[in-house]
């Protein structure tokens, strides 16, 4: 019998690796479990629009869940989330970090409060060999924020390629592992077909003073057919 998984889902590389290694490894995963703003209409952290988050599932064959939630209930709802998932049978959660240990920290206990085992398949693994994988291996994705302490503006909008890592200033990890930007995959080996997309545009924001008051800018991605 199929040991049954979801995903923590950002739409992003490192997620999409990981669920690539996790299918690969045996694991059944059949839920991507995406966590959305306040309003319910765009990505927590990376701010892509809930059609595209669903789109991107609809090609990959999965089924998107997701729950809105502030900072401030991020967790509480994470694991509600989980716990509704282990009870339509998930045994394994997948998570795409690579060497943060407080996030695995985190992923480890907010999966024992579910009765989840936690599984991060790419952890450990050197962060550019990571980059070059998912490249070789024919993804596809284009980066939709940007911190503003480490990537200016002109980062944000471009597709995800040897090109923009080439590009990369000096001391900016290729992998965006320390938060200088996010990314969303659009096509790739398990896609069905591609995600049409196109960039309307550039948003900066600021965060609240209590989160530091930094400064990122996100890609405003829309449906070719939006009007």
């Amino acid at each position: 019998m199929s040991t049954l998984a979801l995903a923590s889902f950002s739409g992003g590389k490192d997620s999409m690796l990981a669920v690539q290694r996790a299918l690969e490894s045996g694991l059944e995963v059949r839920w991507l479990l995406t966590m959305l703003e306040e309003t319910g209409q765009r990505l927590r952290s990376h701010g892509v629009p809930l059609a595209l988050m669903q789109a991107q599932a609809d090609a990959l064959g999965l089924e998107l869940v997701t729950a809105a939630a502030s900072w401030d209930n991020y967790q509480a709802r994470f694991v509600a989330q989980l716990q509704a998932l282990a009870a339509r049978g998930a045994q394994v959660a997948v998570f795409g970090d690579i060497d943060l240990q407080a996030h695995r920290d985190w992923e480890e206990r907010v999966c024992a409060q579910a009765g989840l085992q936690a599984c991060l398949p790419l952890w450990g693994q050197a962060r550019l060999a990571l980059v070059d994988e998912f490249l070789a291996q024919g993804w596809h994705a284009r980066v939709v924020c940007v911190d503003s302490r480490f990537l200016d503006d002109a980062y944000c909008g471009r597709e995800f390629d040897a090109e923009f890592i080439a590009s990369l200033p000096e001391g900016i990890d290729a992998c965006g592992e320390n938060g200088e930007f996010h990314t969303f995959v659009f096509d790739g080996p398990a896609f069905s077909r591609p995600v049409e997309h196109r960039v309307t545009g550039l948003t900066p924001w600021t965060a609240p003073a209590r989160f530091g008051a930094v400064r990122y800018c996100f890609a405003n991605l829309d449906l070719p057919h939006a009007a």
